[in-house]
């Protein structure tokens, strides 16, 4: 079975399906109950089942009873966790999507084939119970269709071989299927099915002497050994190998050993493993992979059914190849970026021709730097794919970045916050620079600062918006109470807290913004905390962020500043 190719970007999916739909990718709220234990495995079936009821009709048919042989536990567990119908059809198109063998066709072949085979199982082995319900069919949708069937539906007399002890016996109806090659199985595997209670049940079976009759009779269907007194029937029941069957001939094995066979048995019956495929293109990959990248995905709502995506990303100066012309060393880029959706319908580009240019005198001392560019995207919420590919013009080397980019969904009824940002630079912007430019973000340029990392000399800033707060009717403006906490090994080093009357009570939409102190903290990792409350409604979000404090470094003669990319 030709084992279908997968786009790498589909490992990354799964993970999206579990994150909450309104909260960031990369500052998730911290949970209310530290102190919460785990489901029981009872407790667990329990929850599963009722979100399986909370599905409906066609998604519920969809996960029970159209893929339930094929697709993963990982992949199920993750579908359950979907909140919106929404989110269910774009799974649905990531679990089909993965499994394509010609992801740029339109044509799926694979689903083709699957749903052939849900067919051809129905009306081919069918027994009270739906053709896919049965180990017949379940063997049949994971594996296709076998290269030889043997098969005795009225069962009758058959001949032992010598490893089962020869002799003749009377059996129930039975098939057994050969397949020359069985991906990650092994080769010329053979599976058996018997009918013992000739209703047309067959059940897979490890025992190739289950589907004697007369086992059970004494005296009938024996052995040639058991014929000459050489062993008895009842010794069939304590065979070490797990089946029932007669002593071998002349010290010949009744198969393979009982683990081994046990082994087989699980893993038959396993989806196939079609994204082995993955790990030599990853490997390609980062062998070409010679600009290193870092990068960060913020967001911000800007209406109910868009959201800003900030898409930053970080290079190594070190990285490039400058050309020294008349004491200007210069780095040209190349950046190029596109969003797909899963079915890889092309939502947005975007390409720059970048440079970086350092004087003699802070060129050595840039090499050790990092130079930061963004670019922002607006973009329903949804799961995506994001590309970005930066090119060295001088040297050809390359960096690559593809990740699912999974933006959430800000609900209208509740209060809500974008991602908590914590930048090196906050100022206020002139007016006509509003909304315009690398890291603008309306009135405000705010610059991540994509490694966290901060000296006890470095102002530690922090960006926020809030959304949907409630207005008074009287007023007409919104009362919010802002505290901020930073915490080290879970006690708290710090406090401040903005009162309504400190903040700019205005619509129904608040940004947060101000510089931490961090002069006076030890180094180390600490948590920086966000806790926004609406006073008439009494809601709360919080927002939190990890970062270190280095010890202050020491000052050198020329030192360059980190600068974006322009």
């Amino acid at each position: 079975m030709k084992r279908p190719d997968s786009l790498p970007f589909a490992v990354f999916l799964l993970a999206c399906f579990l994150l909450p739909t309104a909260a960031s990718a990369q500052e998730a709220p911290a949970p209310q109950d530290n102190t919460a234990k785990p489901l029981t495995r009872k407790g667990t079936r329990k929850r599963e089942q009722k979100l399986s009821k909370e599905l409906g009709p066609a998604y519920g048919d969809w996960l029970g009873n159209e893929v339930p042989d094929i697709i993963t536990e990982a992949e199920r567990r993750a579908f359950l966790e979907l909140s919106t119908n929404e989110e269910r059809e774009q799974a649905i198109e990531i679990f089909w999507n993965r499994r394509n063998p010609h992801p740029e066709s339109p044509e799926n072949s694979f689903r083709e084939e699957h749903y052939r085979r849900l067919a051809y199982a129905d009306e081919h082995f069918a027994s009270g119970i739906p053709g896919r319900k049965t180990d017949r069919g379940h063997i049949y949708i994971l594996w296709g269709p076998p290269d030889e069937i043997e098969s005795h539906p009225t069962g009758g007399i058959y001949e032992r071989t010598p490893g089962q002890g020869g002799g003749s016996s009377n059996a129930y109806p039975w098939e057994l299927w050969r397949y020359r090659h069985l991906e990650d199985i092994g080769e010329n595997i053979e599976i058996e099915f018997v009918d013992p209670t000739n209703s047309g049940e067959y059940h897979l079976t490890m025992d190739p002497c289950e589907k004697d009759a007369l086992t059970h009779v004494p005296g009938a269907g024996l052995s040639l050994a058991e014929q000459i007194g050489q062993s008895s029937k009842a010794s069939r029941f304590s065979n070490s190998t797990g089946t029932t069957c007669p002593m071998p001939l002349g010290g010949l094995s009744a198969g393979t050993n009982e683990f081994d066979a046990i082994d087989r048995n699980f893993r038959i019956q396993r989806p196939p493993a079609h994204f082995k495929d993955l790990e030599p293109l990853v490997t390609v990959r980062v062998a070409q992979n010679q600009i290193h990248l870092d990068y960060r995905l913020d967001f911000l709502r800007v209406t109910s059914g868009t959201v800003l995506v900030p898409i930053t990303v970080q290079i190594p100066n070190g990285d490039l190849s400058f050309q020294n012309k008349q004491g200007v060393h210069s780095a040209v880029l190349e950046l190029y970026g596109r969003v797909t959706t899963p079915g890889g319908v092309v939502v947005q580009t975007f390409e720059d021709l970048i440079s970086r240019d350092f004087p003699e005198s802070l060129f050595r001392s840039s090499l050790s730097l990092s130079s930061i560019y963004q670019k922002s995207v607006p973009l329903r919420s949804g799961l995506y794919r994001l590309d970005l590919v930066v090119k060295d013009t001088q040297s050809g080397s390359i960096g690559v970045v593809t990740t699912a980019l999974c933006v959430p969904r800000f609900e209208d009824e509740k209060l809500e916050a974008s991602s908590l940002i914590l930048a090196d630079q906050i100022e206020t912007v002139p007016t006509p620079q509003i909304g315009a430019g690398q890291f603008v973000f309306n009135a405000y340029k705010v610059r991540p600062r994509l490694s966290r990392v901060f000296s006890s000399d470095d102002k530690l800033g922090v960006f926020l918006q809030l959304y949907n707060l409630k207005l008074d009717e009287t007023s007409h403006k919104t009362s919010v109470s802002v505290a901020y906490r930073i915490v080290k090994d879970q006690q708290e080093v710090w406090r401040a807290v903005e009162t309504p009357d400190r903040l700019h009570q205005g619509g129904e939409q608040l940004t947060i913004q101000r510089y931490l102190p961090v002069a006076s903290l030890t180094p180390g990792r600490y948590t920086v905390e966000v806790i926004a409350i609406d006073l008439l409604t009494n809601e709360t979000v919080t927002r939190s962020a990890e970062f270190t404090l280095k010890p202050m470094p020491l000052a050198k003669p020329g030192q360059a500043s980190r600068s974006p990319i322009s």
